[in-house]
């Protein structure tokens, strides 16, 4: 069952994100829909690092609001497919954005084999029980060469004490196995970019500003406010950190490798 703070956090406030968008305009979406992990410095290296390109079919696996793939489409023309279990979530994406949307989980993709020429899974993997169906399912999707690009939280210890609602931190060992499992070669991994640019940030908080202005009354704002700040404890705290990775789809027979730090 999800957890109520996964759920106010990535469909409720989904919902409300797109309602304030579309009151401040629509130079808001793209900073507003990648709230809480994608920067534009950390898009643009996982966008270089998986080689986007005009044309290029892109899978953004738990898109969410969408801001990932729009700000790929915008930047590298990439014709991306957008895909998440939350219908707020895909009505907010479709509504800012007007990408296709498709409501579904990660470990069922409605997706032929072979059809995609990328994808993308940032912050997910830590919110699914079954990482190793995911993945199976992303390498299923893909052509063999394929790029995956990654954004996800990874636990310092093999345990992180007061995880939030909803989410299991892989370790680094267990992240790089569950790659090599799936048919991936990690090919490369960073600790996640700074800060976005102030002009970025101002337009973010600026829908958050909106956001809690109508909502912070709402039990589904609390929760999701709440799950916030357990992140940012764990962050400060170094008891987990935020990692960018790039893995290739493996070539039947193909050597297995095991790379980044």
């Amino acid at each position: 069952m999800t957890a109520p703070a996964m759920v106010a956090e990535f469909g409720d406030v989904a919902a409300w994100t797109a309602e304030a968008v579309a009151q401040l305009g629509a130079e808001h979406a793209i900073p507003a829909a990648c709230r809480g992990s994608a920067s534009p410095t950390a898009l643009a290296w996982l966008a270089e690092a998986c080689e986007l390109a005009p044309g290029t079919r892109l899978l953004d696996v738990g898109a969410g609001a969408g801001g990932p793939a729009a700000w790929a489409a915008r930047r590298f023309g990439v014709r991306p497919v957008l895909l998440d279990p939350r219908l707020a979530a895909c009505r907010a994406a479709a509504l800012m954005f007007g990408l296709p949307v498709v409501l579904a989980s990660g470990d069922r993709l409605p997706l032929r084999a072979g059809s995609m020429d990328a994808a993308w899974c940032l912050g997910v993997l830590c919110t699914v029980a079954d990482k190793a169906g995911l993945l199976r399912e992303v390498h299923r999707v893909l052509r063999p060469g394929a790029s995956l690009g990654l954004l996800v939280v990874v636990a310092r210890t093999p345990r992180a004490s007061a995880v939030p609602d909803g989410n299991l931190f892989p370790t680094q060992d267990e992240l790089a196995v569950l790659l090599d499992d799936a048919g991936f070669d990690l090919v490369e991994q960073i600790d996640r970019p700074g800060d976005a640019p102030l002009s970025w940030s101002r337009r973010a908080a600026r829908v958050a500003e909106v956001v809690a202005t109508r909502h912070r009354a709402d039990r589904a704002y609390a929760l999701a406010a709440r799950q916030s700040e357990s992140f940012n404890r764990l962050f400060e705290s170094g008891r987990i950190s935020m990692q960018l990775i790039h893995a290739v789809r493996r070539r039947p027979g193909g050597a297995h490798t095991r790379g980044g730090k």
